[in-house]
């Protein structure tokens, strides 16, 4: 078959803003899937289960799913991950195609270029199969079924749903100390030049679809592809999960980006993060532990915005302190994190990733992580982690307890106060939890009106902002300084 369109890793990085999109299969406002499994009678078909894109009316969206059976000689079942990653690189080769995620957070978009020039998913199907037949010889026949039903996409989402979990489960006795070699993947440096994800036992892809048996296998099936043995090298420090060779591949890998990584922390040297992760730890400076939310949420986090605006602070390859994108299989690990305190720093998350990660919260934790239905700010988070005797408030009166002791706290606001003599008025609130009506406050500082040129009427909202000050300094200057020039 003819395909209308150019297909190649040229196209690769392409994005397809809203105003070019004729239509978005699956996506954070839909839902959908892809699976790749192994079967014995491949046929080479392409079906569509539902309508093609050119039923389709112009701008919409519709729940999609892409299944691909695949058989040929030795095909083992470790393999269906890997190939089933495989299918985000496909789509993207394809001109005015872009796919994002993988599993279960797919989402594609079609460009009206390409519609207009006569793409449709019978294209896509066929670009599949012999991309897959050319890349893996031992693959002998393809079949893809592609689904645009909505009921039927439901249908068969919670089937793919539990082998998603079985695989899963495969590398639950398998730890980083039982072996000599952890795995790095670049599939995603088309998005995120600089990202380097490092895969471990105990530490699958941040996107969920690949854990440390299926890297394995991708390794030895595509010695020069995007997964590559890295050997574990000499241990730097066994909490934060450092190693010597992996910091170095690291750095050859990211283009001397990133020097070193820690495998287990998000505060000192976290992993980069690309954009396909399933979800995001983020550090509350105000209660000193950690939110998580997962891209299925659709609400604001306590810091008042959404999963979207978190995932803009960290992804492209970034290595941003205090943000990490993660796979939500990652929550179930026992070293989750585990340099930061791991789950005793979790005050926050959607209820439904509660839910689905339960299990794996220690029983005596499990009432003191907030969801979205106990509370809505940070004020409330505090109080409610208070009322809860969540650990991480004996964490804030040690902390107020070593500047109550500080000598220099006293002298820094004596300074602060001598330097902006003038001011109408500048208020410092002790940094405790406990004050004496017993409300949580935080460092507050008034400025007066007018200050920096705004009206008394002018509010200003930080929002996801992650602020050091060593020393502010505001001194009033004379009018002998403003000379006209």
């Amino acid at each position: 078959m003819d395909i209308p369109v150019s297909v190649g890793p040229m196209n690769e990085g392409e994005r397809v803003r809203g105003p070019d999109m004729y239509v978005e299969l699956a996506g954070p406002k839909s839902y959908g899937f892809e699976l790749t499994r192994i079967v014995d009678n491949a046929s080479d078909k392409v079906e569509i289960i539902g309508e093609d894109i050119d039923k389709m009316e112009e701008g919409s969206r519709t729940p999609f799913a892409v299944i691909v059976n695949v058989s040929g000689d030795s095909l083992e079942e470790e393999l269906e991950g890997v190939l089933e990653r495989k299918i985000h690189e496909i789509f993207n080769y394809i001109e005015g195609v872009m796919h994002l995620n993988q599993r279960d957070s797919i989402w594609v978009r079609i460009n009206k270029d390409s519609f207009n020039k006569g793409l449709r998913l019978k294209h896509i199907g066929e670009v599949i199969k012999e991309v897959y037949k050319g890349e893996f010889p031992f693959i002998k026949h393809v079949d893809v079924t592609f689904i645009t039903d909505p009921d039927k996409v439901k249908e068969e989402l919670e089937k793919a749903r539990e082998i998603y979990s079985k695989r899963d489960d495969r590398t639950k006795n398998l730890h980083e100390e039982d072996v000599d070699v952890f795995y790095g993947c670049i599939m995603c440096q088309s998005f995120a030049p600089t990202h380097v994800c490092v895969i471990t036992p105990d530490r699958p892809a941040l996107c969920g679809g690949i854990n440390y048996l299926d890297a394995r296998a991708a390794s030895k099936i595509d010695p020069e592809g995007a997964i590559f043995e890295i050997p574990k090298g000499n241990c730097i420090d066994e909490e934060k999960g450092m190693y010597d060779v992996v910091n170095d591949v690291v750095y050859e890998k990211s283009q001397g980006a990133i020097e070193a990584m820690a495998l287990h922390s998000a505060l000192d040297k976290p992993s980069t993060s690309c954009g396909c992760f399933e979800a995001i730890t983020f550090y509350i400076p105000e209660v000193d532990g950690f939110g998580v939310v997962d891209r299925g949420f659709k609400g604001e986090t306590p810091l008042g915005i959404p999963f979207s605006v978190l995932a803009g602070q960290c992804s492209g390859g970034q290595q941003v302190e205090g943000f990490c994108g993660m796979s939500i299989s990652y929550m179930k690990s026992s070293k989750f994190f585990q340099a930061d305190g791991g789950w005793k720093r979790v005050t926050w998350m959607p209820k439904e990733l509660k839910d689905k990660v339960r299990d794996a919260i220690p029983e005596d934790l499990v009432d003191k992580i907030a969801t979205e239905e106990d509370v809505s700010s940070i004020e409330e988070l505090q109080n409610f982690l208070k009322e809860k005797g969540h650990p991480v408030v004996e964490n804030w009166e040690s902390m107020a307890t070593v500047e109550e002791e500080s000598p220099m706290e006293e002298e820094h606001i004596e300074e602060y106060e001598e330097k902006v003599e003038g001011v109408e008025r500048v208020e410092y609130v002790e940094g405790s939890t406990e004050s004496q009506d017993s409300e949580i406050t935080v460092p507050t500082m008034y400025l007066p009106e007018g200050f920096g040129g705004f009206q008394s009427d002018v509010k200003i909202i930080l929002k996801n902002a992650v602020i050091k000050v060593e020393e502010i300094i505001i001194v009033k200057e004379g009018n002998s300084k403003n000379k006209d020039k």
